[in-house]
């Protein structure tokens, strides 16, 4: 009997792709992928055995129509695991981890119905004895390279991070060679290749040299950036490793750790640079300033768009759209990054082979949430010691990430790119913290009136929205709110108007949410910010004087209590320290002081609630693993509220992108890449409501699946305010209008 992985046009099956094709190419590209990771003979092995299931004869009915369910994904795992004497159980753990989630994800060990432990024992073997018994695979090596990545004391953690790996080689391998097989019947090639980052690296270095040459030296600010520059490019001869960048707003640290990825990555050999960033709203505003001195070469991923399903096969595999970060150049978030390295999902974990090798800076490092944090920092230092990564903490307030408190923490002794950060603070002042009590909503109207610009940031969406519609009700000039209920492309352009309006004069009363605090580079002369963590504070009073238009004196943030608005308790929790510390540092803008409120923070949360659990749940022994893939992903949840995108047709871009989802030989990926930015993320009720009341849909559905969901009635989102979500079960167009 012929055995076939996946089905062409003749009926005469000559141009089928073969089972063991499939089998040896995935092999291949498998053990490519992992070469730099020092997996290549694991990553062989589960690209030999991945599909090994297909050789039940059941399958072949499955290939010719027929509806019915073979699970062709456990086998491979089952004839490792069978075959491993008991020493190499955890290497054939390891793998089987890989070939039992490469469509549905990586499954727990244990204590679930899709768990490894229980598809293992359900396992009845359909295969030909003959097709078994020829099969002879070599765990010795796989040993060999799994022992070099295990470190005394990190063992367990550092195991499952070479299982998500190898997890992440395979389903690249598996994908690409079923994409090119298809590609081939179609006669087309698929639209997937980046420049190699090597060829393009002296380019971009020389590049980025000409662009900061062009930059004004004479005054004192001019001359100080230019002087931390120097310092962090000196900085790039160091080890690879971790290292923190803390530069106070205005010293263009944004430029100084480009610079220092690109020297860095020059000297010791690195792969790509990635770019992360704490908010979608500044994503964009990066990677313009990055093509603009680089040119091509630059991807931004969001995590707007990203497909859910999993158990796709043959064909379907090409509608998946997932992003393998090839590129030499990404621009991305920490959601996406973070929650990449901790998925289950093979849409989401494909792209981990390719972080390895990487510079990747953390810009605004202090936004990982301490609910996550010891994970977070166990991968961080994981991805430095064996997957030949740099990472650079680049932010203004540095997080005490090497404290005592953690118990766990990062090595950052003797790692500062910025030449003495106490001074930098220092020589960079721009603004004076005062306490300013509580504000209602009409103080804070008056204070704004007094101000003809300045700036009011509270702490939800909600908020936000009912203080511009009271402040626009008093008839105040040059209101403008700036939300995430804007897509990122729409707020782009409030942003340009923003600073043309500060730039000539003109009145501008900006209220928003926390997404200007970092990276944004506007220059108000006052501002006010409702209570919340020393960090958050820090950043808001970033953009205050952020030009050193005005004396410090005159530049005041004031931090308000909002009275009637309740705040989460952990950013009540982070007010409160603040307060704290406020009372024993004369300034809160000094490094010692953000230092100090960050160790107040991890004491007053402990391991526990830093996420420590998490990393203790991960397990192994000499006899096995007990890796809880599945559970972990489902925890490492960045942000809380279930959150989903809805794509507005905001222009002729957009809707242009909206109109080539009909056709089918268009990658998901694409499309997504090109839509990001013209999604807003809302609550999965919200939009679930949207839908019933038929608000939006979802575009396609038999093509892309609910992966696009396109808000049709657009007379919801408003030039001003965004998306009106709110009472989408009977919000009518007559109603919607603010």
């Amino acid at each position: 009997m012929a055995y076939y992985a996946h089905t062409g046009k003749r009926g005469d099956r000559s141009d089928w792709q073969s089972l063991e094709q499939h089998l040896e190419n995935t092999a291949v590209l498998a053990a490519e992928r992992a070469i730099p990771l020092g997996l290549a003979a694991a990553a062989h092995l589960a690209g030999l055995f991945h599909d090994f299931g297909k050789y039940d004869p059941a399958f072949d009915r499955v290939l010719c129509g027929e509806k019915i369910r073979v699970d062709h994904s456990t086998a491979g795992a089952a004839l490792l695991y069978g075959r491993a004497p008991a020493r190499l159980r955890p290497c054939a753990e390891v793998i089987g981890y890989a070939i039992l989630g490469h469509h549905a994800g990586l499954p727990d060990r244990r204590n679930a119905d899709s768990s490894m432990e229980r598809r293992l024992d359900a396992f009845r073997d359909p295969i030909a004895p003959h097709i078994s018994a020829a099969a002879s695979p070599d765990l010795g090596p796989v040993a060999a390279e799994l022992m070099s990545l295990m470190r005394p004391g990190s063992a367990a953690f550092d195991l499952s991070i070479a299982a998500r790996m190898l997890f992440s080689c395979l389903v690249d391998a598996d994908f690409r060679d079923t994409e090119s097989f298809y590609a081939a019947l179609d006669g087309r090639r698929p639209d997937r290749d980046w420049p190699a980052f090597a060829d393009l690296l002296s380019k971009w270095r020389g590049a980025f040299d000409a662009h900061m040459a062009g930059f004004d030296q004479n005054g004192p600010i001019n001359r100080l950036r230019g002087e931390i520059l120097d310092h962090v490019l000196q900085g790039a001869a160091m080890t690879p490793g971790i290292f923190t960048l803390t530069v106070p707003t205005g010293g263009g640290k944004t430029l100084a750790s480009l610079g220092f990825a690109l020297d860095h990555a020059a000297r010791h050999g690195h792969r790509r640079i990635i770019y992360a960033i704490p908010y979608t709203s500044i994503i964009d505003q990066t990677a313009t300033i990055f093509r603009k001195i680089l040119g091509d070469g630059v991807l931004e991923h969001h995590s707007a768009i990203d497909d859910e399903k999993t158990d796709l096969s043959g064909k379907d595999k090409l509608r998946l759209a997932m992003e393998d970060w090839a590129a030499p150049l990404v621009v991305t978030t920490n959601v996406q990054l973070f929650e990449s390295l901790f998925a289950a999902r093979p849409s989401r974990c494909r792209k981990l082979h390719n972080i390895a090798g990487s510079v990747i800076v953390l810009d605004e490092a202090q936004c990982l949430p301490r609910k996550l944090l010891m994970p977070a920092l166990r991968m961080i230092d994981t991805l430095c010691t064996h997957y030949g990564c740099s990472v650079v903490l680049c932010t203004a307030t540095q997080p005490a990430f090497d404290s005592r408190q953690l118990k766990q923490g990062l090595p950052l002794e003797g790692r500062e790119l910025a030449p003495d950060p106490e001074d930098l603070a220092h020589r960079l002042r721009r603004a004076r913290i005062v306490q300013g009590g509580e504000m209602d909503d009409a103080m804070l109207i008056q204070a704004l009136r007094a101000a003809p610009q300045g700036f009011v940031i509270v702490n939800s969406r909600a908020h936000a929205l009912e203080l511009f519609a009271a402040a626009r009700a008093t008839g105040l000039d040059g209101l403008v709110h700036l939300t995430t209920r804007q897509y990122p492309m729409h707020r782009r352009a409030i942003l340009d108007d923003i600073r043309a309006r500060l730039t000539s004069g003109a009145p501008c009363r900006l209220i928003a949410t926390s997404l200007i605090e970092a990276g944004v580079d506007l220059s108000f002369p006052k501002g006010w910010r409702a209570e919340a963590g020393l960090d958050s504070c820090v950043q808001a009073a970033g953009r205050v004087n952020r030009n050193g238009e005005w004396s410090v004196e005159d530049s005041i943030l004031t931090i308000f209590a909002a009275p009637g608005r309740s705040m989460p308790a952990e950013v009540q929790s982070l007010a409160e320290t603040m307060q704290r510390v406020a009372g024993q540092h004369e300034d809160l803008l000094a490094p010692a002081a953000i230092r100090d409120w960050f160790e107040h923070v991890y004491w007053k949360a402990g391991p526990a609630r830093l996420g420590q659990p998490m990393v203790d749940q991960v397990m192994a022994t000499g006899s096995g693993t007990d890796f809880p893939f599945r559970s972990m992903s489902e925890a490492f949840r960045m942000i809380e509220t279930a959150m989903v995108p809805v794509i507005i047709p905001g222009d002729a871009v957009a809707e242009a992108a909206i109109d080539k989802l009909g056709i089918e030989n268009i990658p998901s990926g694409k499309l997504a890449r090109a839509l990001q930015v013209y999604t807003v993320q809302v609550p999965a009720k919200a939009r679930a409501l949207l839908i019933h009341a038929g608000h939006a849909s979802f575009h396609h559905p038999a093509l892309r699946g609910d992966q696009f969901c396109v808000l049709d009635n657009i007379a919801l989102y408003h030039s001003d305010s965004g998306l009106w979500w709110e009472h989408a079960e009977y919000l009518g167009v007559e109603q919607s209008i603010l």
